[in-house]
C-alpha cells in the first residue's frame, strides 16, 4: 500500500502523474457523437457487465483496443438507454451498472488543493471535479456505490479497491463531512447523499 504519508503519491500502478493524465486527455479527439443522428436503429446484441467487461452475442469481447474503439462511440440518451453510434447507424447496447469502470486514482495535493484523476477500464482518464463530479449512492445491499462522471451522462462505477483507498484519505482529513476535494469541488462521501 503506498505511503499515504507523502504528498503526490500516486495510487495508480503505473506511476502516472496528472499532468500525464492531462496531456494524454488533450490529446484524446473523440468522435462527435452528439451531433450524430442517424435514421437506421437497431440492437448491437452486445452487453457491457457490471464489471466493466464487454460481450457480444453472449461472448466476452477479449481484444481491449476493439473495446476501447467502441467506448468511443458510447453515448446516453435522454431517456437513460446507452447506444453506440456512427454516422450511419444508432445500435443499442445493454449496460448493466455503468459503462466504465475506474480502476486506478492518483492523488496530488492535500485538502483543498487536493486533484483526484482516475484511470478507466479502457485506459481513458478523468480528472474528478466540477465537470467530473463524484457521486455515491447506496446499493441494494447498503454498501456505497461510487461514480465518476466521464461525459455527456456517462459514468465510471470506481472499483471497490480503489474507493476504500480514496475514502481512507478523506478519514485521514478528519472533517466534518467525510469526503474529499478535488479540482476545487468537494465531494461527500456519504452513500445516499447525492
Amino acid at each position: 500500500m503506498p505511503d499515504r504519508n507523502a504528498q503526490n503519491t500516486p495510487i495508480d500502478s503505473l506511476g502516472h502523474s496528472l499532468a500525464d493524465a492531462a496531456r494524454l486527455l488533450a490529446e484524446k479527439k473523440l468522435p462527435p457523437v452528439d451531433s450524430w443522428q442517424p435514421a437506421q436503429t437497431g440492437d448491437s446484441r452486445m452487453r457491457i457487465a457490471a464489471d466493466g467487461s464487454w460481450f457480444h452475442e453472449g461472448r466476452p469481447i477479449p481484444r481491449p483496443a476493439l473495446v476501447r474503439l467502441f467506448s468511443t462511440i458510447l453515448r446516453r440518451e435522454p431517456d437513460g438507454r446507452h447506444v453506440l453510434v456512427t454516422p450511419a447507424e444508432k445500435l443499442d447496447i445493454e449496460v448493466e451498472d455503468a459503462p466504465f469502470v475506474a480502476v486506478e486514482a492518483t492523488v496530488e495535493g492535500d485538502g483543498r488543493d487536493r486533484r483526484i484523476g482516475f484511470r478507466l477500464n479502457t485506459d481513458d482518464y478523468v480528472l474528478a471535479g466540477p465537470a467530473h463530479a463524484i457521486r455515491v449512492e447506496s446499493g441494494a445491499d447498503g454498501a456505497p456505490r461510487p461514480y465518476v462522471h466521464v461525459r455527456a451522462g456517462l459514468e465510471a462505477l470506481i472499483a471497490r479497491p480503489v474507493f476504500y483507498e480514496l475514502a481512507e484519505l478523506a478519514l485521514a482529513d478528519g472533517g466534518a463531512r467525510v469526503g474529499l476535494w478535488s479540482d476545487g469541488a468537494f465531494f461527500d462521501f456519504g452513500a445516499g447523499t447525492t
